[in-house]
């Protein structure tokens, strides 16, 4: 065999055998290759408040925006059209970021929004005042007040930490200016509203403004001491006998 044969024939194995180990590569690369299978998750836009809305607000479209939110998520009392719910009131406090539901919102013409936001347990009553029962108009709505009353000269505190729900008929303000107002809305329960209406009508009420932070100390509950007394044995009987100091 020549030379030139015997050189063909190892280029040619050399050939076949970088072949072989190219194929086995590649037949390795495909059992060890892992298969990634991305999950398809369905998502729908809601609506969500685009900053703090306080209760009574008047939802506007600056108030809201919209975000992702996946399908197994969804509710039928989310708001998914913010157009939906463009004029209807806040019930309660809503925050930023938080989505909106249709029950924490009210229509204006389901009553008065006042009476919405009013606690089921509480009651508000209204009173007259001037500017001096009205503490100089620097009473607001969200203010705490106690209330004073005076009967033949003296005066005692009827009521303490009382909330005021609305001045004349503003139930909200944003401005911390002095208001001259005609009647003050208060919240009680139904025996504060009871005690009130009657301690108005018995003498002259005034409002004091309080610290809406200032906590009440306890009265001290006073103990009953029973006076000093003797017994008295008379023969089967006996009796007590009080003695004065």
């Amino acid at each position: 065999m020549s030379k030139g044969m015997v050189f063909f024939l190892l280029l040619l194995s050399v050939i076949f055998g970088l072949g072989a180990v190219f194929v086995a590569k590649q037949w390795m690369e495909k059992q060890t290759r892992v298969e990634v299978k991305m999950e398809q998750v369905e998502r729908h836009p809601i609506v969500v408040a685009a900053s703090d809305i306080p209760e009574g607000t008047i939802i506007e479209e600056k108030h809201m925006t919209t975000k992702l939110l996946e399908k197994d998520w969804l509710t039928e009392t989310q708001v998914k059209d913010s157009q939906t719910v463009i004029g209807k009131i806040a019930k309660k406090e809503i925050y930023a970021g938080e989505i909106l539901h249709s029950s924490r919102l009210i229509n204006p013409g389901e009553g008065t929004t006042l009476a919405t936001l009013l606690p089921e347990d509480m009651r508000a009553i209204t009173i007259r005042v001037n500017d001096v029962v009205g503490v100089a108009g620097f009473l607001l709505p969200g203010s705490k007040v106690d209330i004073l009353n005076t009967v033949n000269s003296r005066t005692s505190t009827v009521l303490k930490n009382i909330k005021v729900l609305a001045v004349d008929q503003t139930a909200k303000t944003a401005d911390n200016k002095p208001i001259i107002v005609r009647a003050v809305t208060l919240q009680l329960t139904p025996r504060e509203a009871e005690r009130l209406l009657s301690e108005n009508s018995k003498g002259s009420i005034q409002l004091a403004l309080r610290n809406p932070h200032a906590v009440d100390k306890p009265v001290p509950r006073r103990k009953y001491v029973p006076p000093p007394s003797v017994t008295i044995i008379k023969g089967t009987s006996q009796s007590n006998v009080r003695v004065n100091e």
